[in-house]
């Protein structure tokens, strides 16, 4: 199975990364995390990137807040899927980070999720593993079957409480 690699700008972020890797754990995916930065270790967060295909990588997941570009530079020297988890700060709520890790030139494409979030950014790397992992994608069938029937325990709840 392909691996994920899971890169964050900088410690701080491991709070919202942790979210990524339990995510991953529950499907039985492989990864590896690093902390580079886009402007502090942009040599290694290169390194990492060019060489992500050879190490057996099939995603690459990215964390960073405020300018968060690591995303981007790690897109700029790999052609594996990139997807972009913006951190909230406390500047500007992490809409900075969002648009930074959005906003992408033509080209060198990053999928984006929301604001902190890593469950959706681990979700999506198992997905595109999937496309060539049976086993990963039954499991990811359960697991968005488990999800469906867990709302609808609440939905029965709500109603036998609520509606009369």
């Amino acid at each position: 199975m392909k691996k994920v690699g899971i890169i964050m700008g900088s410690d701080s972020d491991l709070p919202v990364v942790e979210k990524a890797m339990t995510t991953l754990d529950e499907l039985g995916v492989p990864y590896v995390v690093h902390v580079y930065s886009a402007h502090r270790t942009p040599v290694q967060a290169k390194e990492f990137a060019e060489r992500a295909r050879e190490n057996g990588f099939g995603a690459l997941i990215c964390a960073a807040g405020k300018a968060a570009h690591l995303a981007g530079a790690v897109a700029a020297n790999t052609t594996l899927p990139v997807i972009g988890i913006p951190v909230k700060s406390s500047t500007l709520d992490g809409l900075d980070a969002l648009l930074s890790t959005v906003q992408m030139p033509s080209g060198i494409p990053v999928a984006t999720v929301a604001i902190d979030g890593s469950k959706n950014a681990a979700l999506l790397a198992a997905q595109m593993i999937a496309i060539t992992d049976e086993e990963l994608a039954a499991r990811l069938d359960r697991q968005r079957a488990e999800g469906a029937e867990n709302v609808l325990k609440k939905d029965q709840a709500v109603a036998e409480k609520y509606n009369h």
